[in-house]
């Protein structure tokens, strides 16, 4: 069944859960919004909306060195206690997102959360892809499908909580971090990061 995009963005704001996992919770409850949350709530995925505003003054800064020195990643992720910083479950988080960010192509990765993508950015993608869309000559209904379909292609890839996980590519990276909040019982967030390649135009 075709899962319509008003329902993902209620979802989302009831839940706090990442696009991708509310895509899927929508799915499994073949689109009953109710079932999707509890579907969310039972993975540990919307328990994380709790904690969200909480406030995160601790955490770590990880780097992460890839391709015989030819990578370099470095990530900040906060939490709330020192307590919490300091295991090594989420050291293991900290390198895994560096890890994460490693992986994405140069291109890719350019924001945290979709929210920082400016808004004249989404406005110039979703002109050159409805011009495209327009040449392909198919009805407007359609073009603004395609169009809003890319859009949401692009922002999954140029945003580190909306890729998918590289452990686990049935996961997004903000459902491995909201899987870390119900795990840790306080809230987690990736605040920054910088990627480096040798020879890289800056």
């Amino acid at each position: 069944m075709e899962i319509r995009a008003e329902s993902v963005k209620e979802l989302r704001e009831k839940t706090g859960a990442g696009f991708m996992d509310c895509k899927k919770a929508l799915a499994e409850a073949s689109g009953d919004l109710d079932k999707a949350v509890k579907w969310l709530r039972e993975k540990g995925l919307a328990a994380a909306a709790n904690k969200a505003g909480r406030a995160t003054s601790e955490g770590a800064i990880g780097a992460y060195l890839h391709a015989g020195g030819r990578i370099g990643v470095l990530v900040e992720v906060n939490c709330e206690t020192d307590f919490v910083a300091k295991t090594p479950d989420f050291q293991t988080l900290v390198k895994e997102l560096a890890m994460q960010v490693a992986a994405a192509s140069p291109a890719l990765a350019r924001f945290v959360r979709r929210e920082e993508v400016p808004s004249e950015v989404i406005a110039q993608e979703r002109e050159i892809y409805r011009v495209q869309a327009e040449a392909s000559g198919k009805p407007e209904k359609v073009i603004e499908k395609i169009v809003d379909g890319k859009v949401e292609k692009f922002l999954a890839d140029i945003c580190l909580l909306e890729q998918p996980f590289i452990r686990d590519p049935e996961k997004t990276v903000k459902g491995v971090v909201s899987e870390a909040i119900a795990r840790f019982g306080e809230n987690i967030a990736v605040r920054r990061f910088a990627r480096f390649q040798l020879g890289e135009a800056a």
